[in-house]
């Protein structure tokens, strides 16, 4: 069983591999977008007190209370868009990605009268969408990629012949060590050497190069309830079934640009097959109160989604040190046949928890055969912070000891921020055609001052309501700032690529009432 070896976490630092668990898994799923209907897209998600809307089920079940009668909604989606890199001042513009998605989809049932009513609601959203496509290059004269195997290697203690018996060393590490990418120079417990120092040590620079290919989502199957009374108290409930499918190939390069063919090295390529795949569970708890015709407040909790999670992972290594070792490659099921391990580690996942507040108001705050609208807003609180890794129970029902994930856990608290989330967004009806225009802003999820991160959307649509068809068909621009690393060092400072995702949504809602 491959597992993250703890000393990577206990320094402060994690080599290029994402074997196994880290703190970004929580992040990843955490926080997450959902597709929504068009019409809450539209607004900038902001549906936690407007309600009257399916997509209600994934924000705050009280707004399925506001249906008297049901709604049969599809909403199928295309989602495109690029990213831009800049590593070490070189500048890329990364490949298009495009795919379906599939928005909130699904039915609700609704019966009431001018003092109370009663819905029921089963919906399915496609909550998170992770396909995407990074790339990077840069030269450096400073550090190598390699140098975080050699930092593993040393933490670990351990001699040549333990580090391949151990599952615990990731993959990179004892692919480095099979293929003489960092060797000891006198016995077991030597000094490493590090064949790309070689380069830098003599004033070279390294080529390197990163490219990130990620695919999959998160599908989320929910069922609500909600109800009202005297049509100003509003009290929902709503269970989610979130399924994971996260699937990303990682390749890096670094190659000798000296071109000096004596120095003992030329290049080595390490590339990594990561798949993540699990089912959760959480819940949702609402109220809507509706003083009067022409305002409305919202609250919800979110439970965090409790993961059981299964990750894979494969990888292989090429490393050419000329005159040293010469080409040698290896791949992962070499290394396990002489651990005498699996590639698959299984793990549960707790998520953070969400807080929602929410403010609406309506005019002229009752039906009319003329003009009517909204305006909303919505301050999402997010405690990433509360975000755990554990074993699962074991055949007996028994909790195993959770030592193992400490030092993993406590890189959470450190390493995240707690945040917010604000979104806005309005609509203007003019007889059976609506207007929409909204926007929203995540903030930066990272604690440390010199990463930064953060998400916007811009957002607009039209909608169609007459005799029992409902029409809406929403654009969605996203903004996000990210930062990546190549590889991370305990003993150096290090090195990133920031990152800027462009994401164009189009989401066509449509559906009858019954």
């Amino acid at each position: 069983m491959i597992k993250r070896s703890l000393l990577l976490t206990l320094c402060g630092f994690f080599v290029l591999s994402i074997q196994a668990q880290l703190p970004e898994d929580a992040l990843r799923a955490s926080n997450t977008f959902g597709a929504g209907t068009a019409r809450e897209q539209a607004i900038g998600g902001a549906m936690g007190s407007i309600g009257g809307d399916l997509s209600a089920n994934f924000v705050n079940p009280a707004g399925l209370g506001f249906y008297k009668t049901g709604d049969l909604i599809l909403s199928p989606g295309y989602s495109f868009g690029h990213t831009n890199t800049n590593y070490l001042s070189t500048y890329s513009k990364n490949p298009s990605v495009s795919n379906f998605l599939l928005g909130t989809t699904g039915a609700v049932y609704g019966r009431g009268d001018e003092t109370s009513s009663l819905a029921v609601s089963l919906a399915v959203n496609q909550s998170a969408n992770y396909n995407g496509h990074i790339s990077y290059q840069g030269s450096n004269n400073y550090s190598s990629g390699a140098e975080a195997y050699a930092e593993e290697f040393t933490a670990s203690g351990l001699s040549v012949d333990d580090v391949f018996r151990d599952p615990g060393i990731s993959y990179g590490t004892r692919m480095a060590l099979y293929t003489y990418l960092i060797d000891t120079s006198s016995g077991p417990q030597g000094p490493v050497i590090v064949q790309p120092r070689n380069v830098l040590n003599a004033g070279g620079s390294l080529g390197q190069t990163t490219d990130i290919t990620t695919s999959g989502g998160i599908t989320e199957y929910a069922i609500g309830v909600a109800g009202s009374t005297k049509d100003k108290w509003y009290i929902g409930v709503s269970v989610g079934i979130p399924v994971i499918n996260f699937q990303q190939t990682t390749q890096y390069t670094e190659k000798d640009l000296s071109g000096n063919k004596n120095n003992d090295f030329d290049s080595y390529t390490y590339t990594e097959y990561y798949s993540s795949k699990g089912v959760g569970v959480n819940g949702r708890i609402g109220l809507i109160f509706r003083p009067n015709l022409n305002w409305r407040i919202g609250w919800t909790v979110t439970t965090p989604t409790f993961y059981n999670i299964t990750d894979r992972v494969s990888a292989n290594m090429v490393t050419n040190t000329e005159g040293y070792a010469g080409k040698r490659m290896v791949n992962s099921d070499t290394l396990d046949q002489i651990a005498f391990a699996g590639n698959s580690f299984q793990y549960d996942l707790q998520s953070a928890w969400k807080m929602l507040i929410s403010g609406s108001y309506v005019f002229p705050g009752q039906v009319t055969e003329g003009t009517m609208g909204f305006i909303t807003a919505d301050i999402e609180y997010v405690a990433n912070k509360s975000a755990r890794f554990s074993f699962p129970l074991d055949a007996n029902g028994n909790q195993p000891d959770n030592t193992y994930f400490e030092p993993l856990n406590n890189t959470v608290k450190s390493y995240y921020n707690n945040t917010f989330n604000f979104r806005l967004g309005g609509e203007y009806k003019v007889d059976e055609i609506a207007y929409r225009l909204g926007g929203s802003y995540s903030m930066d999820p990272y604690s440390s001052a010199q990463l930064s991160a953060n998400r916007m959307t811009f957002s607009g649509g039209v909608g169609y309501r007459k005799k029992g068809i409902i029409i809406d068909l929403t654009y969605v621009e996203a903004i996000s700032n990210d930062v990546n690393f190549p590889y991370r060092l305990g003993e150096k400072e290090n090195i990133y690529s920031t990152v800027k995702q462009y994401t164009g949504n189009i989401i066509l809602s449509f559906g009858i009432k019954f």
